[in-house]
């Protein structure tokens, strides 16, 4: 018997499996490109897995989402004015005026001080927008200004002391939970699903996008860009205020020094979650992603033990990696 000869793959067949494997390794980089802070978040959460098992488990899961609630409202007031080539400095200051009030009208009817906190928040964002819209001044050092000024009248009205003790009702919205839900959870839900609804399918956000892409193009095409950036700010402002009444509402005392640096989270999941400082791209969908990729590396951090001095620089390195990919994407 004569042996069997061996069977050989064509040249031309491998060439093709060849070009199909690079082809769909090119398609799997472009989507992790296109999804990066999404599979960023994915992997942040299969390696903490890994290396804390505690991590996956409700009782964390629920108290991270508990935890990141507050940056989150912060953040999509934030999403509003970048997305208008804006900053916003002052959305921690702001949070400590409205906890100051939740606290000093601690014995008044709750929608009473829902309103008086509320409204002292959109004043503050106003202004803010106002001033830099009218004026055409620069965001950074307007906002810069109002952080110093809220902040002072915080420590004003509270004289530097802090203020315990809410009612029932009030205390309810920070640590009472529907359906097993955290109450803080839901605001944020709620906020984000009508932020989403807001800029995707309203004039207004498209207008917000407009602002943001191209101010010149925008105002030619009849838009009150003044308006729109000014009402940005008031989002910020309002945001920044319900975000410390939930504060306040969890920790049961207000604090004049509430929110010190939140505003610097704020920012931080906002450009993580895609949103340039260039203006006009970008959205709340990232913005809910970066919110969670930061508290989940607090998490993790925390759950392993890392000082929380070594935390800053993570979280900074974290910062400049979302900046640069931001950047590569944006040149290509």
């Amino acid at each position: 018997m004569t042996a069997k000869e061996p069977t050989t793959i064509p040249a031309s067949e491998n060439g093709r499996a060849a070009t199909q494997l690079s082809s769909l390794l090119g398609q799997c980089l472009r989507l992790i490109v296109r999804y990066r802070t999404l599979a960023v978040f994915v992997g942040m959460v299969i390696l903490g897995g890994v290396l804390s098992p505690q991590l996956l488990s409700t009782g964390n899961v629920t108290n991270v989402l508990r935890q990141a609630s507050f940056n989150a409202l912060l953040s999509t007031g934030m999403t509003f004015v970048i997305l208008t080539k804006g900053i916003d400095l002052s959305g921690g200051s702001i949070l400590g005026v409205a906890a100051m009030i939740a606290g000093l009208m601690k014995e008044q009817n709750l929608l009473v001080i829902f309103a008086a906190a509320l409204s002292a928040g959109a004043l503050l964002g106003l202004i803010n927008g106002a001033v830099i819209a009218k004026l055409r001044l620069e965001p950074f050092v307007v906002t810069l200004a109002m952080l110093t000024v809220a902040r002072g009248i915080a420590l004003v009205v509270s004289r530097g002391y802090l203020i315990t003790g809410v009612q029932e009702n009030f205390r309810e919205v920070g640590v009472g939970y529907v359906l097993g839900v955290p109450n803080p959870v839901i605001v944020m839900v709620v906020v984000y699903l009508l932020a989403w609804f807001v800029l995707r399918y309203t004039q207004f956000g498209r207008r917000i996008y407009a602002t943001g892409a191209n101010e010149e193009a925008a105002r030619l095409a009849g838009i009150n860009v003044d308006r729109h950036k000014i009402a940005a700010y008031g989002i910020s402002g309002v945001l920044a205020a319900l975000a410390g009444l939930v504060l306040v509402a969890r920790l049961q005392v207000a604090d004049p020094l509430s929110g010190s640096g939140f505003e610097l989270d704020a920012i931080a999941a906002t450009v993580i979650g895609g949103t340039t400082f260039d203006g006009g791209k970008g959205g709340i969908g990232g913005t809910i992603i970066g919110v969670l990729i930061l508290a989940m590396l607090n998490n993790i951090l925390n759950l392993l033990n890392i000082s929380p001095y070594a935390q800053q620089i993570v979280k900074g390195l974290v910062l400049a990696g979302a900046v640069i990919m931001n950047e590569y994407k944006r040149r290509r």
